[in-house]
């Protein structure tokens, strides 16, 4: 290693004044002969050197090195020394011709003090980012993750962006290389942002730094708003491509956040494609974990297929059963289809690494490509009134004949001298004095020039560059916009196919627990109070996750929620068991119970959103001899109806009657709920199973995220049942309906998205591109399980308008007949116009004449049926109402309800 070598050549290197000095900062760095015991000549045989202070600044330096000189960028020009010394070696052999990579290395190790394998690496990472070499052979494939061809069979040459950006020797300033044999840049003159534009990443000693790339127009874009004052945002660009949620990105700054996922469509029901991937990963890794997943049972896949080339293209196959929509969500959360990245803006200026944000970054970039433009300005400037000067002096040299004065001169000094006396008269409207130098240029010109010197020649290449001297001045004047026209330039030149590639979008949160396959089965020894996967021979509850929660409930009224695991004690005397679902309000649990040992017996109905894993919870008052008669759980809030059976004790004249639970109110888990009866209870019989006695669920669509939500995010849809279902139209006629659950992923070209009537007609208007007509057709969908296209199958046809409407009217626009009157546009009631048909109907033609447009105008007036009303029950959450209050049939709250269970004092006997 480098490292090591230099610091074993320090180590030879340690001087007789440095020990001597350290001696006196130790105390004890040297034995002197007066120090000599027994009056033996030891010599120098046992002198002592402490070596605490030949390495106690090693670290330091080491690390110093490894920040300034290996791992972090510079601010400069956005290049680690490596890469600069690559693109400088490119410059060097730059003949506008290949160059076999390993010449290139070769080439730059004269600069470099490394090997040849970090500067391969780094050329090839230069190369596939597709900014600054033009590269010729295999350079590797950053999607599938294969490595470049060995370095003697590739080959590479600057790209004409990098020789117009990156390159500028005039005002480059230059070091010598590390044995002092060639010259290299210091910095190279960038004027551009480059290292947004390609991103960094490196591991330093104490700290790091990972810059993400960013889009090529849109950084320019930014500079030109910086130039022109205005604020500017950026956000990266993967040439993975892929959908990035950027809400935390933090300006690139330490702490931010970027979410990357892969791009995943339904291609058909048993079939996924990827057809782009995050970041940071490619299709084998990415493959790789999908398989992982599919291991361990967190996904169900049959195979997948990577038929990736130049675009990425995974196919993914699933078992028939599993649902597609499912499975795009648990992609997301089991595998490495979606990652997250941190990003952390460290750079080098003045020799100390920063910490700073990309809008920072591209503020200093832009300032200092304004202030490199304006160094190119004024050299340029200056070399033109050099040569303005020296035309205007060859002018007067032969157009004076000035050149006749040196033939009678004998010396160098005394020709000199005849020519600065016959320039004299002539000089006084150039720009600067005349020199000696500028006198033995003259006396340099050929007798040919001379005799060939053509006036007006020389007038007009004074004239041109004079010109060009203004045009100069005029830039610098007016810098800013100068620089603002040469951004604006490199985006017109070479900003074709640079466009933005990762598409920018909220994402929703995936619940792992929700999109998981069931992958294990869950049993149960209800009598041992046992519940596991490993219980084979004991009862079977349901299939479940190993990630899940399970919720369950004893004969004593005790409660407890636990994760799967393959046996775990919950309690003697187990009545339920159930996937435990958080905060989940839909499911109520219907409950009798007796409280204690010849205690009275109560009714409650509940629901449990939060609890602590692994702690017991008494549903009464936890008082010995607790019985639970009667217990049932309800994912739909079910209400049923049960039969009260009491002993025959004594004279109690009514042993026998119903209780309907939708009587009963929903509380919270700690209520002690409503007295049934004081008497003992024989039985409790189900007499009638209920239906649910919840509001249906209100959902909206979120088109930002492109998903369901029951939080009133985005466009409200309806209320929706179990037994109700979604309509779904895309652009390309595909009609389908769906069960309206929170994992459904929707396509982009959706059409229509409603709740689905099914007694509603659908009304289509589309071109039909056999007969290039355009047709008519109205239906009713008959098998909602079935997706079906409304168009034929030729090529060319086209959805116009697909209407829900119960009596649309649409306007027919004419196309206008040479030499003829445009015809009067035509009103059409599609509900006359044609019947109810199948949906696999043809139509009816709408008109041969040839249209200009169709337009949907507002429909006629219909009243639509009203619904059914329903008793429903609302499921309210009690914490909002400060846990003193619960929900009665008519949607009022109960404010003599139990407060949390504790009320002991307020009982209510409805049932006696």
């Amino acid at each position: 290693m480098e490292e090591n070598d230099e610091l074993n050549e320090a180590n030879n290197q340690n001087s007789p004044e440095g020990q001597s000095e350290q001696s006196a900062e130790e105390g004890q760095g040297q034995v002197n002969d007066s120090e000599v015991t027994d009056g033996e000549d030891q010599g120098q045989d046992d002198a002592l050197t402490r070596v605490t202070g030949m390495y106690k600044d090693w670290f330091l330096d080491y690390a110093s090195y490894v920040i300034l000189e290996r791992a972090v960028p510079a601010i400069e020009d956005g290049f680690k020394p490596v890469q600069r010394r690559i693109m400088h070696s490119l410059k060097d052999l730059d003949d506008g011709r290949y160059n076999k990579v390993a010449n290139v290395v070769g080439h730059t190790m004269q600069y470099h003090p490394h090997g040849d394998a970090s500067i391969a690496d780094a050329m090839v990472q230069i190369g596939q980012k597709d900014l600054l070499i033009d590269t010729q052979g295999n350079w590797g494939n950053i999607l599938t993750g294969d490595r470049a061809a060995a370095s003697r069979y590739i080959e590479a040459r600057l790209s004409k962006f990098a020789l117009e950006v990156v390159f500028s020797p005039k005002i480059t300033e230059w070091q010598l290389s590390y044995d002092g044999r060639k010259k290299e840049p210091v910095n190279l003159p960038v004027k551009f942002p480059l290292l947004l534009a390609q991103g960094a990443e490196g591991i330093a000693v104490g700290l790091s730094t990972k810059i993400l790339p960013h889009n090529f127009i849109e950084l320019i874009d930014a500079s030109i708003k910086h130039l022109k004052g205005q604020r500017f945002k950026l956000f990266p660009d993967f040439p993975t491509a892929g959908i990035i949620d950027v809400s935390n990105y933090n300006d690139g700054l330490r702490g931010g956040k970027i979410r990357v996922r892969a791009k995943i469509a339904q291609q058909s029901k048993s079939t996924l494609i990827i057809s782009e991937i995050p970041y940071g990963t490619n299709t084998s890794s990415l493959i790789d974990s999908i398989l992982k997943a599919n291991e361990k049972g967190k996904i169900k896949v049959k195979k997948i297929e990577d038929n990736t080339a130049a675009e990425v293209e995974i196919l993914v196959h699933l078992p028939p059963g599993i649902s597609p929509d499912k499975t795009i969500d648990a992609l997301y959360a089991f595998t490495a289809c979606e990652s997250s990245i941190s990003p952390l803006g460290c750079i080098i200026e003045d020799n100390k690494p920063l910490f700073i944000g990309v809008t920072e970054m591209l503020r200093r970039s832009t300032d200092a490509t304004v202030e490199l433009l304006r160094q190119e300005l004024e050299i340029q400037l200056s070399e033109l009134e050099e040569q303005w000067h020296f035309a205007s002096l060859e002018r007067i040299f032969i157009e004076n004949r000035i050149y006749r004065d040196i033939e009678e001169e004998e010396t160098w000094e005394g020709v000199i001298a005849a020519i600065d006396k016959g320039l004299a008269p002539y000089t006084k409207h150039l720009r600067r004095a005349v020199t000696e130098e500028d006198i033995v240029r003259l006396t340099e010109i050929r007798i040919k020039r001379i005799s060939k010197f053509d006036l007006d020649k020389a007038q007009q290449h004074l004239d041109n560059l004079e010109e060009r001297i203004a045009e100069v001045k005029h830039h610098l004047e007016h810098l800013t916009d100068y620089a603002i026209a040469y951004f604006q330039r490199l985006k017109d030149t070479y900003g074709e196919g640079r466009e933005r590639k990762s598409e920018i979008r909220l994402f929703d949160d995936i619940e792992a627990t929700k999109v998981v396959i069931r992958n294990t089965k869950l049993y149960v020894n209800r009598e041992e109070g046992f519940v596991g996967t490993s219980l084979k021979r004991d009862e079977y509850v349901t299939d479940c996750s190993d990630i899940d929660d399970i919720i369950a409930f004893t004969q004593d009224g005790k409660m407890m929620v636990f994760k799967v695991d393959s046996k775990t004690f919950v309690g003697k005397g187990i009545i339920y068991v159930a996937v435990f679902k958080k905060k989940d309000k839909r499911t109520v649990y219907n409950m009798i119970y007796r409280d204690g040992k010849g205690g009275p017996t109560y009714i409650k109905r509940f629901n449990v959103t939060s609890i602590t894993r692994d702690k017991h919870y008494e549903m009464g008052k936890g008082k010995p001899g607790t019985l639970v008669h009667y217990f049932s759980g309800n994912p739909n809030g079910e209400a049923e109806v049960v039969t009260v059976n009491l002993r025959h004790v004594g004279s109690i004249k009514k042993l026998r009657w119903d209780i309907d639970f939708a009587d009963i109110m929903i509380k919270g888990r700690a209520s002690k709920g409503n007295i049934v009866t004081k008497y003992a209870v024989k039985r409790i019989d189900l007499k009638e199973k209920g239906l649910s006695t919840l509001k249906p669920r209100k959902l909206w669509f979120d088109e930002t995220v492109q998903r369901l939500n029951m939080d009133e995010r985005g466009e409200f849809l309806g209320e929706f049942t179990s037994e109700d279902r979604l309509l779904i139209v895309n652009q390309t006629g595909l009609v389908k309906t769906v069960i309206p659950e929170l994992t459904l992923h929707f396509d982009e070209d959706i059409v229509v998205l409603e709740k689905w009537i099914p007694k509603k007609p659908l009304s289509v208007v589309y071109w039909e591109g056999d007969k290039e007509l355009y047709y008519v057709k109205r239906f009713l969908i008959e098998h909602p399980d079935r997706e079906e296209n409304v168009l034929t199958d030729h090529p060319k046809s086209h959805l116009e308008i697909f209407s829900t409407d119960y009596r649309p009217m649409i306007e027919v626009i004419y196309a206008k007949k040479r030499g003829q009157e445009r015809k009067e546009n035509w009103l059409v009631s599609l509900e006359e116009f044609i019947s109810i048909k199948g949906i696999g109907a043809m139509g009816n033609q709408l008109t041969k004449e040839k249209v200009l447009e169709i337009n949907v105008l507002d429909p006629l007036p219909y009243e639509e049926p009203e619904p059914q009303k329903t008793e429903d029950i609302e499921v309210v959450d009690e914490e909002s109402l400060g846990g003193n209050a619960s929900t009665k049939a008519d949607g009022s709250t109960d404010p003599k309800s139990d407060k949390g269970g504790d009320d002991d004092d307020v009982q209510t006997s409805l049932f006696e």
